[in-house]
């Protein structure tokens, strides 16, 4: 013997109604597909300088990155992160904002940070095995004088 159920949620009549109004008030366009995504934040800090970091820990959001962010919050950015250390190189197709990175080792220590153009293809490398790298508004690691050597705290495990 069957139970009557409502009939509620994705599967409800309500549901595929809506969808399909939905859907066809909803133009295409070619930026449709590159939504962006805001992902888990996390608190990190280097030095006193505190920052509200994204956590790219998976291909595709470290794929994703911050391509076609039109803004970044002051004292906001992206942190990567790998699953084992690696010399890794970052590029800025389709990256509308002008960026500064910090490659960070396992231990949390900066090994070099460097200076990225939008929308273009330059290749910018750690000059060692990195586990995290850290993108920023550009300019963010020269205006709050950080450099390489200094350690980042609060980083999360790979």
């Amino acid at each position: 013997m069957f139970a009557a159920h409502k009939i509620t949620g994705l599967v409800s009549p309500a549901f595929f109604f809506g969808a399909a109004l939905l859907a066809g008030t909803m133009q295409a366009s070619p930026c449709s597909a590159q939504v962006t995504q805001l992902l888990p934040t996390t608190e990190i800090a280097i030095g006193a300088q505190t920052v509200q970091a994204e956590i790219a820990a998976t291909e595709t959001s470290r794929e994703q990155g911050l391509m076609y962010r039109k803004s970044l919050l002051p004292d906001h950015g992206m942190l990567f992160v790998f699953d084992r250390a690696d010399v890794q190189c970052f590029w800025m197709k389709n990256t509308l904002l002008p960026l500064s990175i910090a490659f960070i080792a396992g231990n949390g220590k900066i090994l070099n940070t460097a200076d990225m153009q939008p929308q273009t293809e330059d290749a910018h490398c750690a000059v060692g095995p990195i586990v995290y790298a850290l993108e920023m508004q550009q300019g963010w690691f020269s205006a709050h004088h950080i450099h390489a050597g200094q350690v980042v705290t609060g980083l999360p495990k790979p």
